[in-house]
């Protein structure tokens, strides 16, 4: 194996954001669509957890953790420098706030997705956990178009995935909500065509396919 191979989920979020990193790094993948309801074989042997995104390099190494892929990648090459590399106080920084998202926003946004699944009463009340932090990423971008500064960065791209979704479970609010500052900043980064060739759907991947799907990345510093 020379390619890295990355099993993936188009709509999983880690997976969307594992696939950003590795788009911005120009690094050529093999990709495996995973079907979660009947995972490859290859896939379970060499992570028993199950889950994608999953990175297995060329050497036998795997990184099964989204934020650990993103990182990897951007180590490899950066040449938009999303890593912030001249000042690592902005690296720890980054760090923080994606952890800081992780911990407590993810788990909200999951409440806030079963509510309205579920039509609960308390919807309002998920929703208002989600918006603490939400009400911070509005103030950072008050300052600048982007969360770190005036342009993309890896907190802004380990994010998105994750506000996008916030943005479909009730849509109506979500337009009108008073966050017109994250509503831009989205709609910046869809217009991206970065984010479209990230999302392109690809057949389900399976052990007995005598095929595999390959993306190169497209050498572009969009």
């Amino acid at each position: 194996m020379s390619t890295p191979i990355l099993y993936s989920l188009r709509q999983c979020p880690y997976a969307i954001r594992a696939r950003l990193g590795l788009y911005f790094a120009q690094i050529q993948v093999e990709l495996r669509e995973v079907d979660m309801k009947n995972k490859p074989r290859d896939m379970l042997k060499i992570s028993a957890k199950g889950t994608v995104p999953l990175l297995v390099l060329p050497n036998g190494d795997y990184l099964d953790e989204s934020l650990e892929i993103m990182v990897w990648a951007l180590n490899q090459h950066d040449p938009n420098h999303l890593l912030l590399e001249d000042d690592p106080h902005h690296f720890a920084d980054m760090l923080s706030l994606i952890a800081k998202f992780d911990s407590k926003f993810i788990p909200a946004l999951e409440r806030y997705k079963a509510a309205a699944r579920y039509h609960d009463l308390d919807i309002e009340l998920r929703r208002h956990q989600c918006e603490i932090l939400l009400k911070d990423l509005e103030q950072r971008l008050c300052k600048t178009p982007f969360i770190m500064g005036q342009h993309p960065s890896l907190v802004d791209y380990a994010l998105l995935p994750f506000i996008r979704q916030f943005s479909k479970v009730e849509r109506h609010w979500y337009l009108e909500s008073p966050y017109p500052l994250i509503r831009q900043w989205l709609t910046v980064h869809f217009q991206n065509p970065a984010f479209s060739l990230v999302m392109k759907q690809y057949d389900k991947w399976s052990d007995s396919h005598d095929f595999h799907k390959t993306v190169l990345c497209n050498h572009s510093s969009d």
